[in-house]
Formats: structure tokens, sequence, C-alpha cells
């Protein structure tokens, strides 16, 4: 992943692909409506997604990460306003009308929830579901075909008894069981990118590792673009090619998975990996001092500075540079290391 800085907007980082990517997202902002004025959400994120490659964003609750994604499907409440580009196969998404953006969502970008049981309706069954996503994705089908269809999704996401699951509920099945429904309604209409937030939190471990091994296998055969949001360093290293480390709205640092976990360069990834437990640490973990900023009231300068240690009255007073250490790995710090700074 390539940055340069666009000069027609000081601060605003743009991603530049060296490869054909499925989607490009420019300048990304979304801010919500709300008694206080607005809230900045998201603001100037910018990427390039490639073909069976893993984007993990990592960062605290309250960083914009869930909001991101949204904005990115398209399923924001109507407070919301969002900037920017989103491409997809040449196509602004953000210029699309809401009818068009309907047949986009569930085709070529789908979504996994973070919470299975509240994505699934329980008052229908599985095969209810699954059959209407299918409908709507392939409308060409038949009832014969859709439920044929619905049990070869079923079998694709590893789940026992394929056949047998269509007549069950939501509440009848396991935390694990109902992930995989909800992974397989999302690769319904065989899309180009998947959406994942937070796929794995209401799982225990063995599931844990079971949904990861799964996102994995789905990724080699159908060669998606994933994006998953976590706020679990195992998972994005495990699944992740890429990470980038969202703070108040921005993204701080970008680089491969390797260059991010384990040489970071923004103190932010610093603190979060300090804070999470890793194999061989001979000290507890170290929480990051203070809080989050709300997004109501963001102050000038680098809004990680009040937490940060290496912070100077520079921090303070601007946007910090993006600075490039190399072959694409960045970070916003007025302190790190860098070869070029933009």
């Amino acid at each position: 992943m390539t940055i340069t800085t666009d000069t027609t907007s000081p601060g605003r980082t743009v991603t530049r692909p060296t490869e054909a990517s499925v989607m490009t997202v420019q300048d990304l902002t979304t801010e919500f409506a709300t008694r206080s004025g607005p809230v900045r959400a998201v603001s100037g994120v910018s990427f390039d997604l490639h073909e069976g490659r893993t984007l993990a964003v990592i960062g605290e609750s309250g960083s914009g990460k869930s909001a991101m994604l949204r904005s990115l499907i398209g399923i924001n409440p109507p407070s919301a306003r969002v900037g920017g580009r989103i491409l997809l196969g040449g196509r602004d998404l953000l210029t699309l009308s809401a009818r068009e953006r309907r047949a986009v969502r569930g085709r070529d970008v789908s979504m996994v929830f973070q919470d299975p049981l509240t994505a699934l309706d329980p008052v229908y069954t599985i095969g209810e579901q699954l059959t209407e996503t299918i409908a709507r994705a392939q409308p060409h089908l038949g009832r014969a075909e859709r439920r044929r269809r619905a049990v070869e999704l079923l079998e694709l996401v590893q789940m026992p008894s394929a056949a047998s699951r269509l007549a069950a509920y939501p509440t009848q099945m396991s935390g694990g069981m109902r992930q995989r429904v909800v992974i397989a309604m999302a690769l319904a209409g065989s899309p180009q990118v998947l959406l994942a937030d937070e796929p794995t939190t209401a799982l225990d471990v063995t599931v844990q590792a079971r949904v990861m091994r799964l996102f994995r296998e789905l990724q080699r055969e159908h060669r998606m673009g994933i994006v998953i949001v976590t706020h679990d360093l195992g998972v994005a290293a495990e699944l992740a090619d890429d990470v980038a480390v969202m703070y108040a709205g921005r993204f701080v640092e970008v680089g491969t998975a390797d260059q991010v976990l384990n040489s970071p360069t923004h103190p932010y990834t610093e603190g979060l990996i300090e804070a999470n437990v890793r194999a061989g640490m001979d000290h507890r973990p170290l929480a990051i001092p203070g809080m989050p900023p709300s997004l109501k009231r963001l102050a000038p300068g680098c809004s990680f500075a009040p937490r940060c240690s290496y912070a100077t009255v520079a921090c303070w007073q601007g946007q910090p540079p993006v600075r490039e250490q190399r072959d694409g790995h960045w970070s916003r710090c007025e302190h790190a290391p860098a070869e070029n700074a933009a």
C-alpha cells in the first residue's frame, strides 16, 4: 500500500495503487448530525483493497472503524453525511442512487456483522432467510434452485448437516453456527469485497480459530478483497496481509501486518501492542493512559497528543506529517523515523 500527499488538500493522504485493486477509497469522511453539532467519525481515510488480500483495521472502541465499514456498504442512518470517493468496478458508489446502491449491496459488496444473533431474524428459519438473500442476489433462480444454492452455501462454510439446518431457527444454533450462516448469506451474491465487523468477538477461542480458518479458505478460493475491523491483534496477525491503525477517525499507521505489528512506528500502535497479552511477555500488559477523545471536541493538532509520552509543542499545533519508512509502511507522527515525509 503506497501513499502520496494531495497538494490540493493540505494534510490529506491518498493511496496510489501499485497494482489493480477491487476497491479504492479516497478521502472518505463521515459526519453525523447531532443536537450539539456535527460529529466527524471518519476523517480523510484512503486505501486500496487488492484482490485476494485482507486489510485489518484496528483501534480502540470509538475510533471510527465501524462507521467506516457502514459508509463503505451504505447503511449509515439518515443523519450521516458521507463524502469522498468509493470506487468499485469503475463506479463511485457515493454517486449511485439509493436503488442502485441496494443492487450493489450483497452482490458486489457484502458485510458480516459483529453479533450473528442480532443479524439474523429469530422468527424466520435459516432456510427462509438464506433463500431470501439468494433471491435478491440472483433473482433469476427458481425456488428449488434457491434452496439448492442455500445448501451449497452452508456446505461452503462447512456447516455440519447443511441440508437439515435450513429448517432450524437461529436460537437453535450455537454462536459458531450462526456466524457461519451470516458468512454464507454474505457470500450469496459472490461479492468482490467482503466487509467484516468484529466477526469473532462473540465467539469462544476454539470457534474463533475455526472461523478465521474459514475466512482464509474462502478468500483463497474466491479471491475476494476483505476489510476486517477488529480490536483483537491476534485476529489481525492471523488474517491480515495489511494493517491500518485508526484513531479519532483517521488512519495513523499503515503497512503490512508484519511491519505494523512487529515494527510499529506510531506511539498509539506501540500502546495497543503493549496493552495486549503476547507470547513471551515477562510483564503485565500496560494500558494506554487516558481515554480516546470525544469526536465532538477534537483539539487542533495530533489527536493522540494528550495521551502520548513523546508529545511536544509541535504535536499540539497542527496535524502531524505523514512519514514513510519503507515499502509503503507509513505513520502520521512528528516523531516517527522516516525516509520521506509528506
